[in-house]
This record gives structure tokens, sequence and C-alpha cells, in this order.
């Protein structure tokens, strides 16, 4: 069957789990984390996005993964790993310009050429023009929180709102972090 991939197993993950766990504490932190995960380059996650990533998934807000919450987390990075690979028509491991228009189109927002330029340069931390994939979940997720507040004050779905200063500011530095 074309597209289908079979889910691990739970025995499976839970010799992942115990791999990332170093410190035996039944946790992940965002270091270990960070330990474990890369980028097809070999280079390790960007901090922000593994704290993003922890923040998401820790679900009873102690500051660690679980094994339950790290199941949750693997199929949340293996389906960003599909769209990444997805979005990545060019077969080069990065986002581009043009594949993040696309991207960005696919998940439905409508966001000018200028925009996604200014999302490239915030989330192209090796300055090539080129977004890897922890800083493509970051950059999603981001601009998915920053929508759904601003939602929030779009009453009428026009696409403008009025706000005040310290609202704006509220609103961005306030981002609940959600799936």
């Amino acid at each position: 069957m074309a597209g289908y991939q079979q889910q691990p197993n739970r025995n499976m993950l839970w010799n992942i789990f115990q791999k990332i766990d170093r410190n035996r504490d039944g946790g992940i932190d965002s270091s270990e984390l960070q330990v474990a995960l890369q980028n097809g380059s070999w280079s390790p996650f960007n901090p922000e996005t593994v704290r993003l990533m922890v923040g998401l998934f820790d679900f009873d807000n102690n500051g660690t993964i679980d094994f339950n919450e790290f199941v949750s987390l693997w199929q949340y990075v293996t389906d960003w790993t599909n769209t990444f690979r997805n979005y990545d028509t060019n077969r080069d491991g990065t986002i581009d310009h043009k594949e993040l228009s696309s991207a960005m189109k696919g998940f439905g927002f409508r966001i000018s050429e200028r925009l996604i330029g200014v999302l490239m340069r915030r989330f192209d931390r090796t300055g090539t023009g080129h977004v890897r994939f922890d800083d493509f979940i970051q950059l999603c997720v981001v601009v998915r929180m920053l929508t759904n507040s601003f939602q929030k004050f779009d009453h009428t779905r026009t696409g403008n709102i009025e706000v005040t200063y310290e609202q704006f500011l509220s609103m961005v530095i306030s981002v609940k972090v959600r799936k």
C-alpha cells in the first residue's frame, strides 16, 4: 500500500524511551530529548524547538515527558517528518522559500510572499536561505499559535482586528502552547 507506514509497537517505543531517559527517572527532559533528536544533517535540534515540543506533550506539566506522553510525541514527530518530506520537493533535506510558500498554502494560511521572506529570515538559523526540519516544526507551530491568538480577537472573521498595545503584547508573549 503506497504511503502506508506501520505504527511502531509499544515495546519498541519503550526501548527507545529507556535509551533517551539517561538518568532513569521515568521522564525525558529537554536536554535528554535534544540529544535524541537530530536533523537529517545529524545536527542537534534547536533547543527552542525541543522546549516547545516538551511543552506540547508534557500533559501533566511536570517538566518531563513520561512514556505515554512520549508515544504521542513520537507520532507527532513522525507526522512532521512526513509533512516535511512532502514539502521538501527538491529532496535536499531543507525547506526553501518556494517550498515554505507551498507549505503555508497547503496548511490553509493566506500569507504574502513578503511574510514568507520574514519567516525564512526568522527561522533560517544557518543563514543559507533554507529552513531545517526542527526549525520548520517550530515555524509552523508558532504560526499556528499566533493565528489562534489572533482569531480570538477577530470576531467577525475579516482578517482585521483592533487591539490595544497591551493586548497585542499579551497575545504575542503569552501564546498558549497547544497541539
